[in-house]
This record gives structure tokens, C-alpha cells and sequence, in this order.
């Protein structure tokens, strides 16, 4: 495979793991932040089981893509994971505080109130950490020679805490879109209502966002509103109208599937903003893929795994989500 760039290949997979979980994973933290609306009794119950059959194989990716820039990107790992030592460790303690929490409640009855709560601050903390750590990157990360020079306080800014209430209305938005094709009744009226109000956060909170990066590094500045640049990254805004009018139009319709595919389609927007600022960067300014990428050999070994693997993970992903298709009841899956 001489002559092959499997850097940019390994960069790709990395990028699709990222991108998979955020759209799979996103919605479930959602539900989690979300619960405490939800009326204690069938609505909360339906809502868990709209995720329960599905919600520990979305965070596969997560796996996939922490352990995929280990093996591919090992430099920039060693970096940025003392960087963000404490947002990470954060995020799996709030992960950790939800997986338990989901299977107690319904095996301890008699404290369900104490796991509902449970719930909803693991999601809130792992979502509210994710945001910290990818607004922590953007805004870069001090390095010297090939290792992390900074403080321990260094991800923490007004910047980061921005990216991280952002995720928290985006991974709201998603969930609430979720429940609204996965149930009926009540509960589906509930989460309309809650639908058009966490659209306009979430448009806020991206504004909020693309006006603040071009000042963070001059690399963006140049890219995003620089002449003639800006003539194809103003696609993007432009696109995100676009799919914002499809998005509350879809609403107002009272369409079931739609709306969570626009608001997917509001992510997938925000994910090609994040690599037009970054690309080829794996940390902004300092680290190029190239630079942090592991030896040919290693590449070419761990792709023959990847490729081995991948599809077997899309199969029975895509298998769950078939088989458990549908609208959900009350009664539980556990």
C-alpha cells in the first residue's frame, strides 16, 4: 500500500467514530438531561426504554475513536490527555454514574427517585465535560517540544464553559427529537413543545460559538473570514438556515422522524465548522496528523483490525436499532 496516505485514512476513521457517537450517544445523554421534566411514572419509564436496548453500544464509538488516536496519533494522545486530564476523567465518572444508575432503577424501586437523579447528573456532567474538552482543544493547548506545558487549570475558560453548556442544549435538542418519533401520547406532545425552545438555544449557543472561534487562533480567522475563503466557508452558516427553517417547518408539521434528523443535520453542520478551523491539525496551531501519526507499519497493521471490525460493529448496531424499531411502551426491557 506504498503510496497510500493512511494517516489521512486513520484520521478519517478516527473523525467517523467521533461524528458516530456524538449522533448516537448524543441523543441518550439527552434523555438523561431531559428526565427531570418528564412526569415520574409511564413518561420517564417510556422514555428509558426508547434507549435502554441501544444506549451501552453507542458509547462503542467513544471507545473506538479514544483508543483508535492512542494506537494512530500516539503523540498527540500523550498530549492532550494530561491537557485534559480532568474534564476526561470527569466525563467517565459521569458516564459510569449513568450506566449504574440506568440498571438500578429499575431493579430498586423503592430508591428509584435516588437513580432518576443519579441519571440525569451523569448525563449532565459527561455532556457538560465532552463540551469542556473539545472547547479546550479549539482554543489550543500549550506545547513544548512534544510534550503538554501547561497548567492543570489550562481548559478551563469562559470559551470551554460556552462549548460546554452548548453540548448540553445540542444533546438536549436530540434526545427531546428522539422521543418525539419514539413515543406517542403525552409524553410526545410534551417533548414538541420542549422542541422549538431548545432549537432557538441551540442556534444561540452556535452563534455564540461561531462568532467567538475566529479570534482564538489567527489560523481561523484567516480561514473563516478571510477573502476568498469566505466564500466557501459562508456555505456553512448559510447551510445551517437552511436546515434550521427545514427543522421548526418540520415541527410545525408535526413530522415524527424529521425533526431529529434536522437537528442531526444542525451537529453535522457544527462538526464540518470544527474541521475547517482545525484540519490538518490534530491540535490547533501546534500538532499537524502527520506530525503526531505513528510509524507506516503500525498504520498498516492496525487498519487490517479496523477493517475487520468496524463493519462488525455497524452490523449489530444497525441490527439493535432494526430489531427494537418501533414505538416504545412502558413496561421495562430489564
Amino acid at each position: 500500500m506504498n503510496g497510500i496516505d493512511l494517516t489521512i485514512i486513520w484520521a478519517g476513521i478516527i473523525a467517523f467514530s467521533i461524528i458516530i457517537y456524538v449522533i448516537m450517544d448524543g441523543f441518550d445523554l439527552g434523555i438523561g438531561i431531559l428526565f427531570p421534566a418528564f412526569k415520574v411514572g409511564d413518561d420517564r419509564d417510556a422514555a428509558m426504554n426508547s434507549i435502554a436496548p441501544v444506549w451501552d453500544g453507542n458509547e462503542t464509538w467513544l471507545v473506538l475513536g479514544g483508543g483508535g488516536l492512542l494506537a494512530a496519533f500516539p503523540l498527540a494522545y500523550a498530549i492532550i490527555l494530561p491537557a485534559l486530564y480532568a474534564p476526561i476523567i470527569a466525563m467517565l465518572l459521569g458516564l459510569v454514574l449513568r450506566g449504574v444508575a440506568f440498571e438500578f432503577r429499575w431493579r430498586d424501586p423503592a430508591h428509584r427517585a435516588r437513580w432518576d437523579f443519579a441519571f440525569t447528573a451523569g448525563s449532565v456532567i459527561a455532556t457538560f465535560a465532552q463540551g469542556i474538552a473539545l472547547g479546550a482543544l479549539l482554543q489550543g493547548i500549550t506545547v513544548q517540544g512534544r510534550a503538554y506545558a501547561g497548567g492543570w487549570w489550562e481548559w478551563l475558560s469562559p470559551f470551554s464553559i460556552l462549548t460546554g453548556f452548548a453540548l448540553i442544549a445540542g444533546y438536549a435538542l436530540l434526545g427531546c427529537c428522539w422521543l418525539i418519533w419514539k413515543t406517542e401520547g403525552g409524553l410526545q406532545r410534551q417533548c414538541y413543545s420542549y422542541a422549538g425552545r431548545l432549537g432557538i438555544l441551540l442556534l444561540f449557543a452556535i452563534m455564540m460559538v461561531s462568532i467567538a472561534t475566529p479570534f482564538l487562533e489567527a489560523k481561523y480567522y484567516e480561514r473563516w473570514l478571510s477573502y476568498p475563503g469566505i466564500i466557501a466557508t459562508a456555505q456553512v452558516p448559510l447551510a445551517t438556515f437552511i436546515i434550521s427553517f427545514l427543522y421548526f417547518r418540520s415541527l410545525s408539521k408535526k413530522q415524527e422522524a424529521a425533526p431529529f434528523f434536522y437537528a442531526l443535520g444542525l451537529f453535522g453542520l457544527s462538526l464540518v465548522g470544527l474541521g475547517i478551523s482545525m484540519w490538518p491539525d490534530v491540535i490547533p496551531g501546534r500538532v499537524t496528523i502527520w506530525q503526531a501519526a505513528a510509524p507506516y507499519d503500525s498504520q498498516l497493521f492496525m487498519l487490517i483490525g479496523a477493517g475487520i471490525m468496524v463493519p462488525i460493529i455497524l452490523g449489530y448496531t444497525g441490527w439493535a436499532y432494526w430489531v427494537f424499531r418501533g414505538k416504545v411502551g412502558t413496561e421495562g426491557y430489564h
